[in-house]
């Protein structure tokens, strides 16, 4: 796997950060998805941020990104957290577009039945860097036909 022409993400530690909290990384060679760590304020750092079933919350990572112009930074559930605990993203995926340069936090929701810790230095989300194409939007009169037609959910087939 080659980096991206182009595709370099600046990483800026929020000054109350912990820097011993690596940075986004590849855990992989053959990895998409780079983790992103729980960085949590030091009065949450032994305790973490207890997540009811059902429950939101808005975790820290203790960074910003500037992602490279031509390019978006894709947040998404890390599987192993949801398949063993439910743990997954409110909006997934999310954007984190290039002229974007605010704290990176991550909307994480427990659809388990337990209850569940974010702990401190967890891998929590992971990053895809994608490359954006940018639309025209023009309005017309009538759309071209197709087979599917105006089948919504489900509408070809249920397997």
């Amino acid at each position: 796997m080659r980096e991206g022409a182009g595709a370099i993400v600046m990483v800026l530690r929020e000054d109350w950060a912990d820097p011993h909290v690596p940075l986004p990384a590849y855990q992989t060679a053959g990895a998409a998805g780079a983790d992103i760590r729980a960085n949590l304020p030091p009065d949450l750092r032994t305790k973490g941020i207890a997540l009811a079933p059902m429950g939101r919350v808005l975790c820290p990572t203790g960074l910003r990104v500037a992602v490279a112009p031509g390019y978006e930074m894709q947040i998404r559930p890390r599987s192993g957290l949801a398949a063993r605990h439910g743990i997954t993203l409110v909006n997934s995926p999310g954007t984190i577009d290039s002229d974007y340069r605010g704290p990176l936090m991550m909307p994480v929701i427990n659809l388990g039945e337990a209850p569940y810790v974010l702990r401190h230095g967890e891998r929590i989300a992971q990053a895809i860097v994608a490359p954006v194409i940018r639309a025209r939007f023009t309005q017309v009169a009538t759309l071209d036909e197709t087979a599917r037609g105006a089948g919504g959910f489900g509408s070809t087939g249920l397997t």
